[in-house]
C-alpha cells in the first residue's frame, strides 16, 4: 500500500507563487508514475501535470504549461508541484497521485487509472 501526504497549499495573491510536495511512503518510489491533479466544488478532477517514474519524462496541462514545473526526488521519496504566475482560476485542492501498474516512461492523464491518492490540500489564489 502506497501512502501519499501532500504539503505546500496555502493563500496567496494573484502572481504569486507556491511549491507543493508530496511525501511518499509503502513502496520503492521509483516504481510510481507520480501526477497532480486539482479539484473545484462541482467539477471533475482535473489533469495538471505527470512525471515518468525516474522523471525523464513530464507532461502538463495547457492551462498551466510555462507556469507550472512537477518534478521529483526518488531518493528522498517527494514528489513537487513548484506553481508560479499564480493566476485566481488556479483556486482548488490539489491532490497528488500514484500508478504503480504502468510502464516506465508511461504519465496517465485520466485521474481513474492513478491507484494511489493524498488527501489533498488547498490553494487559494485572491485578485
Amino acid at each position: 500500500q502506497v501512502q501519499l501526504v501532500e504539503s505546500g497549499g496555502g493563500l496567496v495573491q494573484a502572481g504569486g507563487s507556491l511549491r507543493l510536495s508530496c511525501a511518499a511512503s509503502g513502496r520503492t518510489f521509483s516504481s510510481l508514475t507520480m501526477g497532480w491533479f486539482r479539484q473545484v466544488p462541482g467539477k471533475e478532477r482535473e489533469f495538471v501535470a505527470g512525471i515518468s517514474r525516474i522523471g525523464g519524462r513530464t507532461i502538463h496541462a495547457d492551462s498551466v504549461r510555462g507556469r507550472f514545473t512537477i518534478s521529483r526526488d526518488n531518493a528522498k521519496n517527494m514528489g513537487y508541484l513548484q506553481m508560479n504566475t499564480l493566476k485566481p482560476e488556479d483556486t482548488a485542492v490539489y491532490y497528488c497521485a500514484a500508478d504503480d501498474d504502468g510502464g516506465t516512461w508511461s504519465i496517465p492523464r485520466r485521474s481513474d487509472e492513478y491507484d494511489y491518492w493524498g488527501q489533498g490540500t488547498q490553494v487559494t489564489v485572491s485578485s
